[in-house]
């Protein structure tokens, strides 16, 4: 790579004027000297850096026995074949089941929190499209919190004035409410996609949050571990393949049907691939040899996938993965260059240069 190149020969050149027996630079055309200012008397504090990581946990696994390149195929092989038989009958199933909200709302709900719903946006789209034109009203706490979460979260606007229907005539969350716990979890979750100004989702956040923190050793186990899970890391702020780990544990506690054999079997297909990237990437890694050109510079490529991974991660947009964690990657480089190595003077030229 050209950068690779100019930054060891800039590198070559500093080593040359601080030591001793450097090259005579008149074999250099005068048109590839880059003038670097004079050295600093002021010695380089360079600030410990994370030891290099993604060798580590790459290789981990060698430990385990292997399977052959034709083997790890033919398994491959088999498993897409059933996740496209099952993706077959999971889309039946949500295309026949009745668009009245409750059913569809729940179905729709567990596909996207099960790490599904890539495979089924048209039909998402066309069924909330569906029940945003068609039903409004809804005196049930669980159905109406949920479809102010999904659609919301689709994009729709839907107004936080359907909550006042479940206060009291003093302005107050009704006490009736709190053995609820399904319908408060709910209202918990839909609370979070509110907006600046919406007072009725802050009072929605507080009453539901204090009830909840109650009743967490009193429900069932699922729901207990649902309700502990959520207040601690909130659907809207999960990290979306990190939050279908943790339900995939809590779902198939109640559940063992075609969905979650589904949600398993395409959950472990695109960690393989995930797998699969982050050694791609560890390979262009390791051929840029940083750790040896550049050894103040931490080696930080596992944490830049994982960084983009939380916004890429269906298959379709693997190229783009590997591409935004290379340019992360060399970005990090950039920023330990100006934080633990460079020189003020030396840092200044290089930010009027580029």
């Amino acid at each position: 790579m050209v950068t690779t190149k100019t930054t060891t020969h800039n590198l070559e050149v500093r080593r040359s004027r601080r030591g001793a027996a450097a090259a005579p630079l008149a074999t250099t055309p005068p048109s590839a000297l880059v003038y670097l200012p004079p050295p600093s008397t002021t010695p380089r504090f360079l600030s410990p850096h994370v030891p290099h990581v993604s060798g580590t946990i790459l290789s981990s696994s060698t430990t385990q026995p292997t399977a052959t390149a034709n083997e790890e195929q033919d398994i491959l092989t088999h498993e897409e074949q059933e996740r496209q038989r099952l993706k077959e009958e999971v889309k039946k199933l949500l295309v026949a089941t009745p668009d009245y909200p409750l059913h569809k709302l729940y179905l729709i709900d567990a596909i996207q929190r099960l790490g599904i719903g890539y495979h089924f946006e048209t039909e998402i789209e066309n069924s909330l499209k569906y029940i945003y034109d068609t039903f409004h009203e809804s005196n049930d706490l669980r159905s109406c919190a949920l479809r102010f979460r999904l659609l919301r979260q689709q994009g729709y606007y839907v107004s936080s004035d359907v909550f006042n229907k479940f206060k009291d005539c003093q302005g107050k969350f009704e006490e009736s409410m709190i053995s609820d716990a399904p319908g408060l979890l709910r209202l918990y979750e839909a609370a979070h996609y509110g907006v600046h100004g919406e007072e009725i989702l802050e009072e929605a956040l507080k009453f539901s949050a204090s009830h909840l923190g109650s009743m967490i050793h009193h429900a069932s186990n699922s729901l207990s571990r649902q309700v502990s899970e959520d207040l601690e890391m909130p659907i809207h702020k999960t990290l979306t393949r990190l939050g279908v780990k943790k339900f995939l544990s809590i779902y198939q506690e109640s559940r063992q049907d075609m969905l979650l054999n589904f949600a398993k079997l395409d959950f472990n297909i695109l960690q393989k691939m995930h797998l699969k990237e982050l050694s791609d990437i560890t390979k262009w890694w390791k051929a840029l040899v940083f750790g040896k050109k550049l050894p103040f510079a931490r080696d930080r490529v596992v944490e830049c996938y994982f960084w983009i991974l939380s916004v890429y991660f269906e298959p379709q947009y693997s190229f783009a993965t590997k591409i935004l964690t290379k340019i992360i990657a060399m970005t990090s480089i950039i920023d330990d260059i100006y934080d633990v190595y460079g020189m003020i003077n030396e840092l200044a030229l290089f930010t009027d240069k580029s």
